[in-house]
């Protein structure tokens, strides 16, 4: 085994140990969340400091298209410097040889962060955290469906076959059973994520037909986003494995509940490692309102990130465990925000907007940064509400457009995130939504070919 590879973290070694390493993925996330990169040999990821790779990754649209993102000097294609950061080094282990992946950072010719990497917008809004003298910590959970392969577009998803050979079925949240017919599945997941030395906190059947959900540990946010990033991969590959695909769509069966990726924070004092959000007697204190006045004002931009597609928007519907506004209470799910019953010393705020369509790095960033905003402003939030919320009138944008009508407009909010990051990502937004508008739907030619 090479040198260098002794300063793998403890799992990468462990899955090694005994064996000869074949190659290394070197990987950076995209806008989308989608792995991109090159592998190498080991031997040659042994020898060089860093690679290359065009800008031009953070400029395409989801269906491969480019947007017009590059800016003044029209589309150039610049190399970005990639950077392994060894600290995310962790097994593949549904390759077929010894394989580990590594997480890069992306740097200009000059050493600066690129702008628009989305891990890079996550660091650069923890650093303002840590300006402060504060620490994010951040839970996130993940919610997904098994689904039957499906190849073909026109085809609706359907749920996947359990063990049983019967369709998973729907409305039967934390079924010990309905998990149990996802069984294969599910501990391939676990023996991935234990290769790769990640720690699930728990797995549920949530709502919908063949739904599930992981919940991870808190921590630190750039940990906790390359996590998700790594762990939506992973369910992918299990899922194939068993003949059935894994989707992290927010909408992708009608009349089942949408998928989320719901975000807890909490914001410690860098100092003294205390939460903010509680007083020396345990009660709430004026930096936990005003973290939700925050995430009440400014979020209605931010939700162009946290929910970026166009089937994003279709989760956003009464009474089906997803919020239509803002409101805030205390273990109330049908508010946005959301108090989970808790120790004082692990008081945190729930971020149920998000969908797990999102860029983990980039909703993470989102939601921290409308938190920040509302710790500068220092205002308070609108009075808890009481009772169920879908009875309340939506405040939050129902289409992408208007979505990203409101983040163009969130001067501050791009401050926080990144100018450069803020004007690529409204371009390339504009140009799926825009192509998205080309598509006659099944409705539209149901409903409207001989009726109008």
């Amino acid at each position: 085994m090479a040198d260098w590879t002794d300063k793998l973290p403890e799992a990468a070694r462990a899955y090694l140990e005994g064996r000869r390493l074949d190659e290394v993925e070197c990987i950076i996330s995209d806008l989308p969340g989608i792995a991109r990169g090159k592998a190498v040999p080991a031997s040659k990821f042994a020898k060089q400091k860093h690679f290359h790779l065009p800008d031009s990754i953070f400029f395409q649209t989801i269906t491969g298209d480019w947007g017009e993102a590059a800016g003044e000097d029209g589309f150039i294609e610049q190399d970005m410097i990639l950077i392994p950061d060894m600290s995310t080094a962790t097994a593949a282990p549904w390759t077929g040889d010894w394989t580990i992946q590594v997480i890069h950072d992306a740097m200009n010719g000059d050493g600066v962060p690129v702008g628009c990497s989305p891990r890079n917008v996550l660091k650069r809004v923890v650093a303002q955290y840590a300006e402060r003298g504060l620490t994010p910590v951040v839970a996130p959970e993940m919610e997904f469906y098994l689904v039957a392969r499906n190849i073909d577009p026109a085809t609706e998803i359907k749920p996947m076959i359990g063990r049983s050979g019967r369709p998973a079925a729907a409305r039967q949240a934390y079924s010990m059973t309905a998990v149990d017919e996802f069984g294969p599945v599910i501990d391939d997941i676990y023996d991935f994520a234990e290769a790769q030395g990640f720690e699930i906190d728990g797995i549920t059947q949530e709502g919908g037909a063949g739904q599930l959900e992981i919940n991870l540990n808190h921590g630190d946010p750039v940990v906790l986003a390359d996590e998700v990033f790594y762990f939506k991969r992973l369910i992918r590959e299990a899922a194939l494995r068993h003949d059935c695909f894994a989707t992290f769509m927010a909408k992708p069966i009608a009349d089942e509940p949408g998928s989320a990726m719901h975000i807890h924070h909490s914001v410690l004092d860098a100092k003294t490692g205390e939460n903010i959000f509680v007083d020396a007697e345990g009660k709430d204190t004026d930096a936990f309102y005003h973290f939700i006045a925050g995430m009440q004002n400014h979020m209605p931009a931010a939700i162009a990130v946290m929910a970026p597609y166009v089937n994003s928007y279709r989760r956003y519907v009464k009474d089906h465990a997803a919020p239509i506004n803002l409101e805030w209470a205390r273990d109330n799910r049908t508010t946005g925000i959301r108090i989970p019953i808790a120790s004082t010393n692990a008081r945190r705020v729930e971020n149920r907007l998000a969908g797990m369509d999102c860029n983990p790095y980039l909703a993470i960033a989102a939601s921290l940064a409308c938190g920040l905003l509302g710790l500068e402003d220092a205002k308070m939030p609108a009075p808890e509400f009481r009772g169920d919320a879908y009875e309340g009138e939506g405040d939050i944008p129902r289409v992408l457009g208007d979505a990203l009508d409101m983040f163009e407009e969130a001067t501050r909010l791009h401050e926080v995130l990144g100018p450069d990051f803020a004007r690529v990502y409204g371009i390339v937004k504009r140009a799926e939504y825009d192509e998205f508008l080309h598509v006659i739907s099944p409705w539209e030619r149901e409903h409207l070919l001989l009726n109008v």
